[in-house]
């Protein structure tokens, strides 16, 4: 009954329940990756979890080039498809497999994401931890053998949790799981989703604390309305620079066609090159932006900061590094909003706050480079819990996000990858609206699996109490047709005498080819094995044992067409 409710479309009881477990689970998956990479980062020197800064030159380039190279290696025994990973893998299994998301495939990004930011490659972990929080939701799904239309919802609850896990902001986790990852709004989403995300955040905070993850200034708000030209010239600038980044990956990207393991220490040989003079670009580098945000930082070095970072992220991102640009992209906000500031005071002498327009940098670029401007006014507020950011933040997002998709044409960074691969993202509304009911909820289940050859007896007993359809096996045993139970109704009435056995694959009636599909399918699933099959119905089983898998219903192209036509 669980399951049978979960394939409507208002199934927000269960599917809050849903999120509270798929929270819990998520959580537990991140706190262990960050707990792997914390722990393994406790060689380097200093307070900081992330002070690469603090080795010589030669040991950072050791450690990234070896790292790259035992990273490369260790990618390359895989295939293509078992070396997807991150925020596009996520997307491309909601696009083509209704979020089914495989063991490997995180496996491979758990391993993979943690050497690489032990090993200082320029990278986030968001990334790899929405996908592991994504996978963890969907095999819990599946473990439970739950519909897949309410597996898509779990896997915006794992994507939701995963970013309020690693932030400390439930808020943007859902807004992002929802414009980011699902790009689509509805209300039986939002429940289940902000569930996950409360849950995920509780559990976090036990361990790390209700401390954001940046260190912010206390001044966080405009002195005067003056400074909104100045918003919108700095709006100018991250949004070009947030198209540039996003050329820039898509340039690397473009060397899919050399062997990974050489793209890999390609990229690890760039951030070795770098971090010889900039060690701050090594790993994810929030001390950085901490620092930029806390301290006057030389312009000099800032601009030095943002190239090499755009840089060695770009290439670690681009050249199939199972690491996360989200990070990246915080970071490069932080230095164009430091320069940005910076430049203000020293040529106009303005009074306002570097610190302010540090942050605002970082919420601009994360909104233009990913496209999702809500997500990062949501990622502001709760980093800030400031109010007199929302209204400037607002401002330099919005020009920010549209000079990059307006003026420059680039859309989401991940949109772009997805392209890439032929993918149309999102889906298209009547494939959404299709997506988000399953098969059970639209089927008819008064039917009843009978041989190809029945007795005149049980003939009889059918039809004195008829189901509306009758499962009809070949002598093999295997479905062969249905065929409504009037027809066999209306032969057995125009007969005067009939015989001791009926063929009903040979008597006079209109029956169905038929295909079949698991109980757990989508509508949408169903419309397209019809239309690939050419069946004119289709047969839904359910497994209840190793190779039992009774027909618990059937649909037909009518039932396809009169759902669509109550909803539309």
């Amino acid at each position: 009954m669980f399951r049978r409710q979960l394939a409507t479309v208002d199934a927000q009881p269960q599917l809050a329940v849903l999120g509270v477990a798929t929270g819990v689970v998520t959580a537990a998956v991140i706190l262990t990756f960050r707990f792997v990479i914390d722990s393994s980062l406790a060689f380097l020197p200093g307070p900081s979890v992330e002070n690469f800064e603090g080795l010589d030159v030669a040991t950072r380039a050791i450690l990234v080039i070896a790292g790259a190279a035992v990273l490369g290696l260790l990618l390359n025994r895989y295939r293509p498809a078992a070396r997807r990973v991150g925020v596009v893998h996520v997307m491309e299994r909601l696009s083509l497999h209704q979020g089914n998301l495989p063991l490997k495939n995180a496996m491979i990004q758990f391993i993979g994401g943690a050497l690489a930011l032990i090993s200082g490659q320029s990278g986030g972990r968001e990334g790899p931890a929405i996908h592991l929080g994504a996978t963890a939701a969907s095999l819990l799904g599946r473990a439970s053998r739950l519909p897949n239309n309410s597996l898509r919802t779990m896997v915006a609850c794992g994507t939701a949790a995963a970013i309020a896990s690693s932030f400390n902001t439930p808020i943007a986790g859902v807004i992002f799981a929802m414009e980011v990852v699902m790009m689509e709004y509805t209300i039986a989403s939002f429940i289940p989703v902000i569930v996950a995300a409360v849950t995920s955040t509780i559990i976090t905070q036990f361990f790390y604390g209700n401390e954001p993850a940046f260190t912010v200034v206390a001044d966080m708000s405009m002195t005067s309305l003056l400074e909104i030209p100045y918003l919108v010239l700095g709006g100018l600038l991250i949004g070009a620079v947030a198209a540039g980044y996003i050329q820039l990956i898509q340039a690397f990207a473009r060397l899919s066609e050399q062997p990974l393991w050489q793209r890999v220490i390609l990229g690890g040989a760039i951030t070795a090159a770098v971090s010889t003079m900039l060690p701050q670009v090594m790993g994810v580098g929030y001390d950085t932006v901490n620092q930029i945000m806390l301290t006057e930082v030389s312009i000099v070095i800032l601009v030095a900061l943002l190239v090499g970072k755009a840089l060695t992220s770009a290439a670690a991102v681009g050249l199939g590094m199972p690491v996360g640009l989200i990070g990246p992209t915080l970071f490069l906000g932080a230095t164009v909003g430091g320069i940005f500031g910076g430049l203000l005071i020293s040529w106009q002498g303005a009074d306002i706050s570097l610190g302010f327009y540090v942050m605002l940098g970082m919420c601009a670029m994360m909104g233009a480079v990913l496209q999702a401007p809500l997500a990062a006014l949501m990622a502001v507020m709760e980093m800030t819990a400031s109010t007199g950011l929302i209204m400037p933040a607002m401002v330099i997002i919005v020009v920010a996000t549209l000079v990059t998709s307006q003026v420059f044409k680039q859309q989401s960074v991940f949109i772009t990858t997805l392209n890439t691969l032929g993918l149309q993202y999102p889906p298209s509304p009547v494939t959404l609206h299709m997506e988000r009911i399953g098969v059970t909820a639209i089927m008819d289940r008064s039917v009843r699996r009978v041989s190809a050859t029945i007795s005149q007896q049980l003939a009889q007993e059918i039809v004195a109490d008829p189901p509306h359809w009758l499962v009809v096996d070949d002598n093999d045993g295997n479905l062969a047709a249905v065929l409504r139970t009037g027809d066999l109704a209306a032969f057995m009435e125009a007969r005067d005498e009939l015989e001791e056995e009926i063929r009903l694959l040979s008597m006079p009636g209109n029956r169905l080819d038929v295909t079949t599909i698991g109980s757990e399918a989508t509508v949408m699933q169903v419309q397209n094995i019809l239309s690939r099959t050419q069946a004119e119905a289709c047969c839904v089983t359910r497994t209840t044992a190793p190779m039992i898998n009774p027909v618990v219903g059937i649909v037909t192209r009518n039932h396809i067409d009169n759902y669509r036509n109550r909803t539309e």
